[in-house]
């Protein structure tokens, strides 16, 4: 497989958003901000392997600043790591005023997916060509990602779940 380098799978999503993607205070919900930022990282990833891809795991997604209605939410998404199978996309999110063109960053979030092929299972991917440090230095973070991300699954599979303690009688 050719390898190709993180700009070749970058998307960037716009959208306005309307009073149904926020609450009553007229802050977008936090899961509408998910649902694009998945999308985004989806279709870059969807790019690079050249394969549909799945959703395996979402890092923290901390909301720096509020989005509101009439904000322009720009998302973009690049592959920062590949694996056999897997790769890693960085997604950037920001709000945009539309009449005056000031911009926030709200948001960046790491999320995993996996390529599939035809029958449904995890298929290899294309190798990723660092151009420059800015992106191997990423690639480095990225793998420090994933090595937190296998100890975790790691734990969860050898730790028992703690027996659910009874209620006292009310």
């Amino acid at each position: 497989m050719q390898p190709k380098p993180p700009s070749a799978s970058r998307v960037t999503l716009a959208q306005i958003m309307q009073p149904q993607h926020a609450s009553y205070l007229g802050f977008v919900h936090g899961g509408e901000i998910m649902r694009l930022i998945d999308e985004a990282g989806a279709l870059a990833c969807m790019r690079h392997a050249g394969r549909p891809v799945v959703t395996v795991a979402v890092d923290q997604i901390f909301f720096n600043e509020p989005i509101r209605i009439g904000d322009l939410v720009l998302i973009t998404a690049e592959v920062s790591f590949v694996g056999r199978t897997s790769m890693e996309a960085e997604i950037q999110v920001v709000a945009e005023n539309p009449l005056t063109g000031h911009r926030r960053h709200t948001n960046t979030a790491y999320l995993v997916y996996v390529a599939l092929d035809e029958q449904g299972r995890p298929t290899p991917v294309p190798p990723l060509l660092l151009e420059n440090e800015a992106q191997k230095q990423r690639f480095e973070e990225a793998k420090a990602r994933r090595a937190r991300r296998l100890e975790q699954r790691r734990l969860r599979r050898v730790t028992p779940l703690p027996e659910q303690e009874e209620a006292p009688n009310a």
